[in-house]
C-alpha cells in the first residue's frame, strides 16, 4: 500500500490502482493507493491499454497503473521482479509517469513474495478488494460489443457468399479478372471469419469463462492471419507472401494466442521492410515432431547489440509512442507458456532478419482411415 502511496505523490496525486488477473481472465483492482477512490479511478479499459499493446492476459500478473487525464488511455506497467530494459543507445524514450509506475511495479514485485518467501518483517499482500457493481459492468461491457459488431459481420459475410457466388455463375467476365476477383473476395471472407470467430472469443470470455484452450488446425490459423494482414502490408507497399507446407496439424491451446505470434511478427516484419519494400514470407513446416513458423523479411535487419535484448520487456529502438517493447516479450511468453516452444531469431544489419518459432506437436487423434 505504501508503494502506491508514493507513486501517487510521484504521480501529482492521482490515484494509483494495481490490478491482477484473475482465473476468469478478469482484470480485477487488488488494491488502491486512495480508500476513497472511485469505481472510476479503478476502472482500467483493456482496449486502450492491454489489448491495444498485445499484452496476453495471464491468470496471476499483475498490473499497476494510472489515469493520467480525465477520459485519457490509463499509463500501466507491469509487476515484475526484474527491471526493464535500459534503452538503447542511451536514449530514453519512455515518458516520466511510465517510468515512475515501472519503478513501483518492481518495488511491488519484490515486496509482494509468497509468504514463504517474504523477508522478515514484510507482511504478505492484503486481500482483493470487493468487485464493484461497477467492474462488473467493464466486464459485461466488451460483451455487448462484440455482439453488437458481430451480429452485422455475420449479415456480411452471407452478403459476400452470395456475391462470390454471383461471380462465380457471370459468363461474361474476363477469366483472368474473375480469378482474380474471386481470389479478393475469398480473402475479405475468410477476415471477415476470423473477425466473428475472434469477438465472439471476447463475449466468451466476458461471461466470466476459462481463457480457452482447444484443439485447432495451426495451418488455417496462419493462412487466416496472412489473409488478413495481406492488405495492411499492401498499404505500405509491401508485399505479403504465405507458404503452408502443412495440413491436418493440430496443436492445443488458444488459436488467437497463435494468431497474436504471428501478428506482432508479421507487422515487425512489414515495418522493417518498408525502406526496401522487399516481401515478407511467412512459412509454416515440419521440422520432425515440430511445427516450424518462420517470418523472414529483407529490410534494415537488427543491430548486433541490440539482439540479444529484443526480447526483454519495456526494449524498443523505436521512437516514443510507436512503440512499447513489449511485442516479441509477447511472442516469446506465448509460444512457451502456452504452446510449450521456443523462438529463435537470425538477423544481420542492412540484410534481413528471420524469426523462427517452434511449436512442439501433441500427440494427433488417430482417425477412422488412419486406422484401415
Amino acid at each position: 500500500m505504501e508503494v502506491l502511496r508514493e507513486a501517487s505523490i510521484a504521480l501529482q496525486g492521482r490515484v494509483v490502482t494495481l490490478w491482477e488477473v484473475s482465473p476468469r481472465a478478469e482484470v480485477l483492482p487488488v488494491m488502491t493507493s486512495s480508500s476513497t477512490a472511485s469505481a472510476r479511478d479503478t476502472r482500467l479499459d483493456l482496449d486502450s491499454t492491454l489489448h491495444r499493446w498485445g499484452a496476453p492476459i495471464i491468470e496471476g500478473s499483475r498490473w499497476i497503473g494510472c489515469q493520467l487525464d480525465v477520459g485519457t488511455v490509463w499509463c500501466i506497467a507491469p509487476v515484475r521482479r526484474q527491471p526493464p530494459a535500459p534503452p538503447p543507445d542511451g536514449v530514453e524514450r519512455r515518458s516520466r509517469e511510465r517510468i515512475t509506475l515501472e519503478l513501483a511495479g518492481l518495488c511491488m514485485g519484490l515486496v509482494d513474495q509468497p509468504a514463504g518467501s517474504l523477508p522478515p518483517g514484510v507482511s504478505p499482500p492484503r486481500q482483493r478488494l470487493p468487485e464493484p457493481d461497477a467492474l462488473a459492468e467493464l466486464v459485461r461491457q466488451p460483451s455487448v460489443i462484440a455482439h453488437e459488431v458481430a451480429n452485422p459481420l455475420t449479415a456480411a459475410l452471407a452478403s459476400l457468399d452470395l456475391s462470390l457466388e454471383l461471380v462465380r455463375e457471370r459468363a461474361s467476365l474476363d477469366p483472368g479478372f474473375r480469378a482474380e476477383l474471386l481470389e479478393e473476395l475469398a480473402g475479405v471472407a475468410e477476415g471477415v471469419e476470423y473477425a466473428i470467430h475472434f469477438l465472439r472469443s471476447i463475449q466468451d470470455r466476458a461471461r466470466g469463462g476459462l481463457a480457452r484452450s482447444e484443439r485447432f488446425d495451426a495451418a488455417q490459423v496462419v493462412r487466416s492471419c496472412v489473409a488478413l494482414e495481406r492488405p495492411l502490408a499492401r498499404r505500405h507497399g509491401i508485399a505479403l507472401q504465405g507458404i503452408v507446407g502443412v495440413s491436418g496439424v493440430f496443436l492445443q491451446g488458444d488459436p488467437n494466442g497463435l494468431y497474436q505470434v504471428l501478428t506482432n511478427l508479421i507487422r515487425n516484419a512489414v515495418a522493417a521492410s518498408q525502406e526496401r519494400k522487399a516481401p515478407v514470407v511467412v512459412s509454416l513446416g515440419l521440422m520432425g515432431e515440430t511445427l516450424r513458423l518462420t517470418v523472414q523479411d529483407h529490410g534494415v535487419g537488427i543491430a548486433a547489440e541490440h539482439l540479444d535484448r529484443i526480447f526483454e520487456p519495456g526494449f524498443t529502438t523505436k521512437d516514443f509512442g510507436s512503440g512499447s517493447g513489449t511485442g516479441l516479450t509477447v511472442v516469446r511468453q506465448i509460444a512457451q507458456d502456452m504452446f510449450g516452444g521456443t523462438v529463435h531469431v537470425e538477423s544481420t544489419a542492412r540484410r534481413g532478419t528471420t524469426f523462427e518459432v517452434r511449436l512442439p506437436i501433441p500427440p494427433q487423434r488417430v482417425t477412422t482411415r488412419d486406422k484401415r
